[in-house]
């Protein structure tokens, strides 16, 4: 991503990943504007996935008692 970019939230590229779903599914779309759009939806389903796991990382650190993070493990 260039540094001059905004980086969108997740929620925003959900609801254009909707948007778009709604369009192809609707079945009034052009079939070339059908590809670009499901390209474009495939490059935001990719940007959600992957916010998706940096988030589950973040979240699945603990912190020790000494202020350092480490793996979240439950002990069974």
């Amino acid at each position: 991503m260039k540094k001059d970019e905004k980086e969108v939230s997740f929620e925003e590229n959900i609801k254009k990943l909707e948007t778009i779903v709604k369009e192809l599914e609707s079945g009034e779309i052009l079939l070339d504007d059908a590809i670009n759009k499901y390209n474009e939806a495939l490059k935001l389903a990719k940007a959600c996935d992957e916010k998706l796991k940096n988030a589950t990382t973040s979240i699945n650190k603990i912190m020790n008692e000494d202020g350092s993070l480490s793996e979240f493990k439950v002990e069974e």
